[in-house]
């Protein structure tokens, strides 16, 4: 099954018990989060434009909007980022930045970019590599959202991430005239870490379902 496939059939369950929900959306919140702080540690001092400002802006309000969501769930909170308040709490916290790394290491390996060039073509192709994710995960989560009826929703999210998308496609037309086989690269890197996150939350749902031993 694909990793596509795997994703919606782990979503239902997941939507299904409100604990776990809770930690998925906490989940959700920290790479937001790390996306956000991560386009602020690639800004030029000097040269920022408006659309990376937006960008980063864009990515924090959606770290505190998929915080705020857990209080649509009963009973529930994840006050922080630490593991008992996440879903695959060391896959978690590795995607994001491994993403970061081995894209660095394609670029310092393909371009021998250094220094401010190499933090702008990181910036460019992880962010597109992310944004390309989160276009299909936010889509598929909303869908079984809106099938089980539950408060929480991430429509207002789905909208900004078409606009980034977008963006980046522009973006990424401007800083190599093959982009598009340059960004398949990064899309690659995503997959295979991703693919590592899905297996790793499927892992921890399994576990949950599991009776305890007497």
């Amino acid at each position: 099954m694909t990793t596509t496939g795997r994703l919606k059939e782990l979503l239902e369950p997941i939507v299904s018990n409100d604990s776990a929900h809770a930690k998925w959306l906490n989940s959700l919140s920290m790479m937001e989060n790390t996306g956000a702080r991560k386009i602020s540690k690639y800004e030029d001092p000097r040269k920022v434009t408006e659309i990376i400002l937006k960008h980063a802006a864009e990515e924090a309000r959606h770290a505190w909007y998929l915080k705020k969501m857990i209080v649509k769930l009963p009973g529930q909170a994840c006050p922080d980022y630490t593991e008992a308040y996440l879903l695959a709490p060391v896959e978690s916290h590795q995607y994001l930045n491994l993403l970061d790394v081995e894209v660095c290491r394609f670029l310092k390996n393909k371009f021998a970019l250094t220094g401010r060039a190499l933090k702008h073509g990181a910036y460019l192709l992880v962010t597109y590599a992310i944004e390309v994710r989160a276009d299909e995960l936010y889509g598929d989560y909303q869908a079984v959202l809106s099938k089980l009826r539950s408060k929480v929703s991430v429509k207002s999210i789905i909208a900004e991430e078409e606009g980034h998308l977008r963006e980046m496609r522009n973006m990424l037309e401007s800083f190599h005239p093959e982009w598009e086989t340059i960004a398949e690269e990064a899309i690659k890197i995503e997959n295979r870490l991703f693919d590592r996150w899905i297996d790793a939350v499927e892992l921890e749902m399994k576990t949950q379902k599991q009776p305890e031993i007497a």
